[in-house]
């Protein structure tokens, strides 16, 4: 508790600019998910507050992101669909799913399974963070332009001949249900047919419509008919929006300008009267908690999306875990991966309790804590309770917030969150594989098929699918490797038997690393504390390569990060017995000669030991 309050104004400070940032986004993942305004409202305050108390990075900030409400736009639509369409129906389902998620997470965190998310490949990583920002992108275009499927008469009444049969096919499952022989029996079907208004054929038309028009697929084929009847005012106030998002950051980036757009876009609309379509109402007061979870539980609802509720929990662990180490290397701490993952469950699990949808770390909103002064738990924790605050005193004031103001805050997003670095890198990596005369890069075509999986068809294969090719890959190539190199012995962290002429004088001044094996997206974890072991009195690190066969593209972004970090700390770093594949990838990004020379790279340490005697001054 002492160290809770050690920085109070630094974390209020923190605390509330970080909430300030996280209302439009909390409204807008809200609103794109399906459940409303109030669920991405309720899920950042309660994710906020829980993770901060109980988890295992100082100032780290939670709540909805963008790959987590893009995995729960999939489960609500699915459940939704299954429900006839009613939310209402559905939401016990949905939320019971985020509730196990949440559970899923404390229980990853207590068997100690969160130093182990380190394991999963960049070019995974890549191409999903890729293809949530396609998801977001493409799904926003509709509501951006006016257009919702639902209400497009003409589009909705090609569904009707299926929504027919949609409910028969219920008649005859209730009939079948109950032990009514329908063929022996029709008159009691005909008698159930009879009952059905063509608002119930309407309906069951709008959900099958909104299915159809759901996901990236659904809106692109879609779109021509929405090009057609745009609705030019909420597309002007989508393009505003954005236009505010990226020219206010010109001006300053001391006010967030998310909430710049919000507030002028909202303004313009309301103040003028325009006749535009406002967000689902967010209801004023206290958040009640959903005992339906518990007393309208049913296990036949939520079976078919247990793996689904699993990966919710493994991608907020990865969402979260990432986001801590950005905050490790900002505030020069080490997170407990661990505690994170309990935190971040607790948070989600109470989230789903009052009807949030699930969040994790954020990274912008955790860099503009860390900015603005934040330094320990109490700053998530402030930036929970001042989102409490605007839902109790300012709910019907959002409610009248534009939905395509909220459109084009989510384009933003999407296009934010992209991985332009490994979209950048995908010509220079090396092609190592043939298909026949084709020759491409295991880490490219890794990145491209998760990419695409995930746009198109489904992220929780599509991350699985990766992650085998990958590990298939990464195998062939150590295999491979160790072939060529099979007399390689395991050696321990000491000198080697041609460091003993190394001048004692110069010990203090010069930091000799061994690589002994291959820099890899397992290994990297490991690299990076690397700067960590080099003691304050040198100025030179000499990294021995010999035994470095290979480097994948973790590997090389984790050796360019470090080399930044030691340039920044005015170290200089030379190489010694550097290999083929290794130095091929490096010039690659220009790591060489960009950051290390030609005439910092030595085929023998003698060689290197010569120069260092000549350019190194004995200091200490």
């Amino acid at each position: 508790m002492k160290n809770l309050f050690s920085n109070i104004k630094g974390d209020a400070f923190g605390g509330i600019t970080a909430g300030i940032v996280a209302l439009p986004l909390a409204l807008a993942f809200g609103v794109s998910s399906g459940l409303g305004p109030s669920a991405g409202l309720y899920g950042a305050i309660f994710i906020s507050f829980f993770a901060a108390l109980f988890g295992g990075t100082n100032t780290q900030i939670s709540g909805p992101t963008a790959p987590m409400t893009a995995v729960s736009m999939v489960v609500i639509a699915g459940i939704i669909a299954a429900n006839d369409g009613s939310i209402e129906k559905a939401l016990p389902a949905i939320l019971t799913v985020f509730l196990l998620a949440g559970l899923m997470q404390i229980g990853l965190g207590a068997i100690g399974l969160g130093k182990y998310i380190r394991y999963i490949p960049y070019p995974v990583v890549s191409g999903f963070m890729t293809a949530i920002g396609v998801i977001i992108l493409v799904t926003q275009i509709l509501p951006s332009i006016g257009y919702y499927p639902k209400e497009d008469v003409d589009f909705v009444n090609q569904y009707k001949p299926q929504a027919e049969e949609v409910i028969l096919e219920n008649i005859l499952k209730e009939e079948a249900g109950e032990g009514i022989l329908v063929l022996e029996n029709f008159k009691e079907t005909i008698t159930r047919a009879e009952k059905i208004s063509q608002d119930d054929i309407l309906k069951e038309s709008q959900t099958l419509a909104a299915k159809e028009a759901s996901g990236v697929l659904g809106a692109l084929k879609v779109l021509p008919r929405a090009i057609k009847n745009i609705n030019w005012l909420e597309l002007l106030l989508a393009l505003g929006t954005i236009f505010i998002i990226y020219g206010f950051k010109r001006i300053t980036t001391k006010i967030p300008s998310t909430l710049v757009a919000l507030i002028v876009m909202s303004a313009v609309a309301i103040l003028f009267n325009l006749d535009y379509r406002p967000i689902p109402e967010i209801p004023q007061g206290l958040p009640e908690l959903k005992t339906e979870i518990f007393t309208n539980f049913s296990l036949g609802s939520i079976t078919p999306y247990i793996f689904t509720a699993l990966t919710l929990s493994l991608l907020g662990a990865i969402d979260s875990l990432l986001t801590s180490v950005v905050a490790d290397n900002m505030t020069k701490t080490k997170h407990q991966p661990n505690k994170e993952l309990v935190g971040q469950g607790i948070g989600n699990s109470i989230a789903a309790l009052f009807g949030g949808i699930p969040g994790a770390g954020a990274t912008i909103r955790t860099v503009v804590n860390i900015n603005s002064g934040g330094k320990t738990k109490l700053s998530g924790m402030i930036a929970g309770v001042l989102l409490f605050f605007i839902l109790l005193a300012l709910a019907p004031v959002a409610s009248q917030i534009p939905a395509a103001v909220l459109a084009g805050i989510l384009i933003t997003v999407g296009i934010g969150v992209m991985d332009y670095k490994g979209l950048r890198a995908i010509p220079a990596l090396p092609k190592d594989i043939k298909f026949g005369p084709l020759k491409l890069s295991s880490e490219v075509l890794i990145m491209l098929v998760v990419l695409v999986l995930s746009s198109f068809w489904d992220l929780v294969y599509a991350v699985g699918i990766g992650l085998v090719i990958a590990s298939l890959m990464f195998m062939k190539k150590i295999g491979d490797l160790t072939a060529e190199r099979s007399d390689v012995k395991p050696l321990k962290e000491e000198a080697w038997a041609d460091e003993s002429e190394f001048p004692d004088k110069l010990k203090e001044e010069v930091f000799i690393k061994h690589l002994k094996g291959p820099l890899f997206f397992g290994s990297t974890s490991d690299f990076q504390q690397l700067t960590l072991q080099i003691p304050d009195t040198a100025s030179m690190v000499i990294l021995r390569l010999g035994r470095m066969q290979y480097m994948d593209q973790s590997g090389l972004y984790a050796m360019e990060d470090m080399l930044q970090e030691l340039k920044a700390k005015g170290i200089d770093v030379v190489f010694v017995n550097l290999l083929k594949q290794p130095r091929y990838m490096m010039e690659r990004i220009d790591i060489i000669p960009d950051f290390i020379s030609e005439d910092h790279i030595f085929n023998s340490f003698k060689e290197c030991l010569r120069w260092i005697k000549l350019n190194v001054k004995d200091e200490y």
